[in-house]
């Protein structure tokens, strides 16, 4: 499959120490070597694979130097895209870098579109669809835990269990196909329904172990969504700030201070919070304090865990109450704030309130009690040590919602065959299965599926 050549700045814009243009296909190593004079005048051309040459970026109207740079050279087919791949390593900065890239598409390359390096990548056979999406969770990875599970979907992890389900699907209709063909031979047709119910429920048991990794997955990869509520003045703020470990949000002893929903992303032992500051929720006279009540109502109502904050040295009142009756049935993590200061708070109305959540006493003015509370979020989450070496964890919601659908489509297959229905219908839900698995890796799947995938990706990757 031949392509033209692309070309796209493959760092982020802005001042840095380098700044890199990167030319993909047949015709990448000619235009770098139009716009690149080397030591010696070496050409690109005549030079060999993956090795890297000092020289400078010349505007071929003028004569002038544009950049002083280093080139890698890569040829096909051992690259990324498995095309001829060069890389022009120039100083980071908007103006210079952008001078390059426009020589390179003045010399026949084309303005790479968002991701259509690795959609080559995988056009070209070098990844599969599952890979691709991991390059771009690697990239938007926020811990060291989600940074792992990308790397190993990159290397090919779920791909090869997916495979692997499918040969067997695939074993098992060729001896479906058996039966089809030789009706006529009992001992076949009892053999083959013996084959499907064993076959069918070994494929059904691998596809329910990778949807329980899926929660734990998709947390890691979509960070989890995490609402501190409370009456205003209880410390949520100060509670943002010390999770976040940087003021971010304003500390008064003022009630109603926070107007708005603030958000901002932490990292809790290896856990991504989309962490959400909200208003106080009470009522209020104030216009604009009301808009932020009502706007945490509506981020509350979307939240994958509560943060429940009460004051140590208040009583309970019914707004307390009235928040707890609003989380109920959600994920929920009492915290107990400002145990410095005199206890007024009913400890066992509490316990009694938060029923089977777990409650954690914290003084964020004197920095106690934050490790407790961090441990409570990870344990809540992850049981256990998440990153067992021999376990696939899936984390792409299109991969889980595959999944699901192939699960139903082998129950059926299974349901089917306990029934006594005529193995050419089975047969079809079986192969539906097949299909469906196969959309994961993209050895079936549309083409404008695809297009939106790789629109998705960052320019240059």
């Amino acid at each position: 499959m031949e392509f033209d050549t692309i070309a796209a700045i493959s760092t982020p814009m802005g001042e840095g120490a380098i700044a890199i243009v990167r030319l993909s296909g047949e015709q990448a190593v000619q235009i770098a070597d139009a716009v690149f004079k080397g030591v010696g005048n070496k050409r690109l051309v005549d030079q060999t694979s993956h090795t890297i040459h000092y020289g400078h970026i010349i505007d071929t109207k003028t004569e002038q130097v544009v950049e002083e740079v280093m080139v890698s050279l890569m040829k096909g087919p051992k690259t990324f895209t498995r095309e001829d791949v060069v890389e022009i390593n120039c100083h980071g900065g908007l103006v210079s870098v952008n001078r390059v890239l426009q020589l390179v598409l003045n010399h026949g390359a084309r303005l790479a579109e968002p991701g259509e390096f690795t959609k080559r990548a995988f056009l070209n056979g070098r990844i599969d669809l599952s890979q691709a999406e991991a390059v771009m969770d690697l990239i938007r990875a926020k811990t060291d835990r989600a940074m792992n599970v990308a790397i190993g979907q990159m290397e090919g992890r779920l791909s090869k269990l997916i495979q692997g389900l499918r040969q067997e699907i695939l074993e098992t209709l060729a001896h479906v196909e058996v039966n089809i063909d030789y009706p006529e031979y009992d001992d076949v047709e009892e053999m083959t329904h013996q084959i499907l119910v064993e076959k069918a429920a070994h494929v059904k048991t691998e596809i329910e172990k990778l949807i329980r990794t899926s929660q734990q997955g998709k947390i890691l990869r979509e960070g989890l969504s995490t609402v501190i509520v409370g009456r205003p003045n209880v410390g949520k703020s100060s509670l943002l700030n010390s999770l976040v470990h940087e003021n971010k949000a304003i500390v008064t002893d003022i009630p109603g201070t926070t107007r708005d929903v603030i958000e901002e992303y932490v990292n809790v032992r290896g856990v991504p919070l989309r962490l959400v500051d909200t208003a106080g929720i009470r009522e209020t006279e104030d216009i604009v304090e009301r808009i932020g009540v009502e706007r945490s109502r509506k981020v509350l109502k979307e939240a994958d865990l509560i943060l429940l904050v009460l004051n140590y040295s208040d009583e309970l009142t019914q707004e307390d109450e009235n928040l707890f009756k609003a989380v109920e049935g959600m994920d929920v993590i009492v915290i107990i704030n400002k145990t410095d200061l005199p206890q007024q708070i009913d400890m066992d109305r509490v316990e009694e309130l938060a029923k089977e959540h777990k409650v954690v006493t914290t003084s964020l003015l004197q920095e106690q009690g934050v490790d407790e509370l961090e441990e409570a979020i990870s344990s809540l989450f992850f049981e256990g040590e998440i990153e067992a070496s021999d376990m696939t964890y899936v984390s792409n919601s299109r991969h889980i919602a595959l999944l699901n659908q192939a699960l139903q489509a082998i129950e059926e297959a299974i349901h089917g065959v306990e029934m006594g229905t005529p193995i050419d219908i089975v047969q079809i839900d079986l192969t539906r299965t097949w299909e469906l698995l196969g959309e994961i890796t993209g050895d079936s799947v549309h083409e404008s599926l695809i297009d939106q995938l790789f629109s998705q990706f960052c320019l240059g990757k």
